[in-house]
């Protein structure tokens, strides 16, 4: 282990310590990407409200996801045209899979 003393910026405030080997080889943040719908939880596709190359405002339906006998509806993130449709109606998708993409 480094025995070094590493900055390290939490909410404006900075700190001196020493890093774990864990942390230093961890898989940093690389943000969510608005264009790319993903499953939040796993569950049952039980409608699709759209079809490729379709145009939709923010806030539009996209799908229903069925998850314990309870129906999210999947709303846009942003206006654009739907690029592609990963599932089925019916088909059991795992947490993040991707279910649509869609293009600016």
């Amino acid at each position: 282990m480094n025995n070094e003393l590493k900055k390290l910026i939490i909410d404006d405030s900075t700190y001196s310590t020493k890093f774990t080997k864990k942390f230093e080889l961890r898989k940093t943040y690389s943000g969510e990407k608005n264009n790319e719908i993903r499953a939040f939880i796993p569950g049952t596709i039980r409608e699709i409200s759209v079809q490729q190359g379709e145009m939709v405002k923010k806030g539009d339906k996209l799908l229903v996801l069925e998850a314990m006998k309870m129906k999210n509806r999947i709303f846009s993130p942003i206006s654009g045209k739907v690029k592609k449709i990963y599932v089925k109606t019916e088909q059991r998708v795992a947490k993040n899979d991707l279910l649509i993409e869609l293009e600016l």
